[in-house]
């Protein structure tokens, strides 16, 4: 198994987000994570992803949006 290190972007009160982070831990994938709060946080968000929705996965290869177990279980080889 590769262990990797990936970005998140979540909110406070995302329940998603606490998910995923609960998920990451499970697989030994090590993650940086920044919250989103602010309108210009929020807009630096859409610009880089296309998206204003958390959570963002982000690894070298793109973005995950959303929680999607399967595409987050692809990251470990």
């Amino acid at each position: 198994m590769i262990i990797m290190k990936v970005r998140i972007y979540s909110t406070k009160s995302c329940p998603e987000c606490r998910v995923l982070k609960s998920y990451l831990l499970a697989l030994d994938i090590d993650f940086d994570e920044e919250i989103v709060e602010s309108p210009e946080q929020i807009e630096a968000l859409e610009q880089k992803t296309g998206q204003r929705r958390v959570p963002v996965l982000e690894n070298g290869d793109g973005f995950i949006i959303g929680f999607d177990p399967e595409k987050v279980k692809a990251l470990v080889h």
